[in-house]
């Protein structure tokens, strides 16, 4: 799914010179965030812009062992400042001296950069209240967020429009920009962090594995019901395999059993490989076709215009599909929305069979010869 353009506007305040984007979680989200972020940037080139994020996913953002503020680099393209929160663990050990230490680091950075603006693109509770504690002189977020609640500590509330999360995103970030202008889409530059040596580890592993071009196919997925049958994996990287393609299974912490029988089922045709966030941002690049569920690796993959077969199931891909790149949705009629983190697999989703997903990687396969 992509579009021509999109609409910037606000009322003329006061001149934003330094901004706050928070939006803590998850993966894809954070990847349904950037055309926000890319957006706000190229209206405030000379603007400071930080962002909040929850730790684990701060290398979205800035490469590790990158410095996370100061003049931008293509370890750390998008923004001036990174500011990262560990929620979780701050919660389990909350009255110990070196975790008040820490949210008081990074409290004194987030409150002494300053910013005039802060704009929750999460609509979670707790990203309005670090949004609010920030003491930006403005907070915007959407005026129907996620969490109802979260409005409360909003100075400016926006009606977003928009079908796909990453419309809506955009659509509250219209209302930071003082002219109403034309943005061509396409043209919003997908920065991500380039790592040299990430990108040197992927490329000797890809060459101790003999792949050249190189298919990821991903079996995990945030909960049960939208996992894709293993093994049906390892029949799509045979079948690409008879193309000339090599594929990768993607895999994360506790996914171990799934690669393995994809793995397995795939006959010696694709490998599995464990990456750190960098090093499958590095490995993404180099890709030539993705195939998985509603996941942040296939998020990960559209953001860098890799395209795309999506297999989709409770989730509904007119909202959280693949977004500014070539794809093909597999969606049965008998998948029923739902964000439920049900770990039974859903049914309309195992009516969609290996050669359907083959299909649609040689329709993507072919188009991209053309182009």
């Amino acid at each position: 799914m992509s579009f021509e353009t999109i609409r910037i506007d606000i009322t003329s305040e006061t001149k934003i010179e330094r901004l706050l984007i928070v939006r803590l979680s998850a993966m894809g989200d954070v990847m349904h965030t950037l055309p926000a972020a890319q957006a706000l940037r190229a209206a405030f080139p000379q603007a400071h812009i930080g962002w909040l994020i929850e730790e684990r996913w701060a290398e979205l953002l800035c490469a590790p062992g990158s410095p996370r503020r100061g003049p931008r680099s293509s370890q750390r393209p998008l923004v001036d400042e990174v500011h990262a929160v560990n929620l979780k663990g701050w919660k389990k050990s909350l009255c110990s001296i070196s975790t008040l230490q820490r949210v008081a680091t990074v409290w004194n950075d987030v409150r002494g950069a300053r910013y005039d603006v802060a704009v929750d693109l999460q609509g979670a509770i707790r990203s309005a209240v670090l949004a609010r504690w920030s003491e930006a002189r403005v907070v915007y977020g959407a005026a129907e967020p996620r969490e109802s609640p979260a409005s409360l500590w909003y100075t400016r509330k926006v009606v977003a429009r928009g079908r796909h999360v990453i419309e809506q995103n955009l659509s509250v970030a219209e209302a930071l920009l003082e002219h109403r202008v034309k943005v061509p889409l396409a043209q919003l530059p997908r920065n991500l962090p380039h790592d040299p040596q990430a990108e040197a580890r992927i490329g000797r592993r890809l060459g101790e594995f003999g792949i050249s071009e190189v298919a990821i196919l991903n079996p995990g997925a945030g909960w049960g019901a939208k996992r894709w049958p293993a093994e049906r994996y390892g029949g799509v990287a045979r079948g690409l395999a008879d193309l000339g393609m090599r594929s990768i299974l993607n895999y994360g912490p506790g996914e171990e059993e799934l690669v393995r029988a994809a793995e397995a089922a795939s006959g010696g045709t694709a490998r599995a490989m464990s990456c750190t966030l960098t090093e499958l941002i590095a490995l993404t690049r180099r890709a030539r076709l993705f195939v998985g569920g509603d996941t942040g690796p296939l998020h990960l993959a559209a953001a860098l215009r890799v395209p795309v077969v999506a297999i989709y199931g409770p989730t509904d891909p007119a909202r959280n599909g693949p977004y500014g790149t070539r794809s093909v949705v597999l969606r049965s009629a008998e998948s029923v929305t739902s964000h439920a983190r049900r770990a039974e697999a859903d049914e309309g989703m195992l009516g969609i069979g290996s050669e359907e997903v083959m299909g649609a990687a040689r329709e993507l396969m072919a188009s991209d010869l053309r182009g």
